[in-house]
């Protein structure tokens, strides 16, 4: 089990530097996603991962809402494998944008193309979009082909369960126990309006307030409601022993110093 970063703060121009960054933090490995790769380019990329010891976790595509999209993630598939990532991170479309079959059949293909580089897709659920409640993750676990995996998120369970009212979402982790591939750690700092904005994308209201309110939520480990200590605990008491991330998405201080706050504050959580 290794312990990675997301380079969402950083973005296409600068991430070859976040991975400097996150190496230095003592991270193990990274997240980051096929376009990025594909900006600074494959070679560039792993020469980076190489220079600064970390592993690659996993190649995150972009909405599965059109035909291009399914196109593009099952041809990154590839890129995924070179590069000696387990994981090809897909996401499901949002509300209202597509249609059940088509995104069976997208889904189907991603996870042929997944299955044929020797990856394992994993869904990732999210809010504002089809695979958000609790009995869609199951539904589409179970319409997707076997090779399908859970990428199971704190920050995203956190507002779908009404058993993590109180911030204990270990009830997701022992729920989709025999599911759960990969796994995504934020926090959420919910305000007094946050269950509006939920049920406000949940419905497809896309309004850019509601979007942006709803995501400024996210924060860093420790500075929300959930118990990280209970997910570490459920984690282990399921037999977790893959790889977790800490997806950071808000920046309000240099992204490396996101990256060893949070680091600091799993490991002592964890004990390490």
């Amino acid at each position: 089990m290794g312990v990675g970063f997301t380079t969402i703060m950083y973005g296409e121009e600068s991430l070859l530097d976040g991975l400097a960054d996150i190496g230095a933090c003592r991270y193990d490995g990274v997240e980051t996603s096929l376009g990025e790769i594909e900006t600074v380019g494959a070679d560039a990329f792993a020469e980076q991962l190489d220079a600064y010891d970390l592993d690659l976790y996993c190649t995150m595509g972009e909405w599965l809402e059109t035909q291009g999209a399914a196109d593009r993630i099952a041809a990154g598939a590839e890129t995924a494998a070179d590069l000696g990532a387990p994981y090809l991170g897909i996401l499901p479309p949002h509300r209202g944008t597509t249609n059940d079959d088509d995104f069976e059949r997208w889904l189907g293909e991603v996870c042929d193309a997944a299955a044929d580089a020797g990856v394992t897709p994993v869904l990732h659920h999210h809010g504002g979009t089809k695979v958000e409640q609790l009995d869609e993750i199951e539904e589409w676990l179970d319409r997707g082909p076997d090779n399908l995996g859970l990428l199971w998120d704190s920050a995203h369970h956190y507002p779908y369960d009404p058993e993590s009212a109180d911030g204990d979402v270990s009830n997701g982790i022992r729920r989709f126990a025999d599911d759960i591939e990969y796994v995504h750690l934020k926090d959420v700092a919910p305000g007094a309006n946050f269950d509006d904005l939920v049920d406000a994308i949940s419905a497809g209201e896309f309004k850019l307030d509601t979007v942006f309110l709803y995501y400024d939520a996210f924060t860093d480990l420790g500075e929300g409601v959930i118990d990280f200590g209970a997910v570490h605990e459920a984690l282990d008491e399921i037999g977790y022993d893959g790889h977790i991330t800490i997806e950071v998405e808000n920046q309000n201080k240099p992204p490396a110093i996101h990256a060893k706050e949070n680091l600091d504050y799993w490991w002592a959580i964890t004990g390490q």
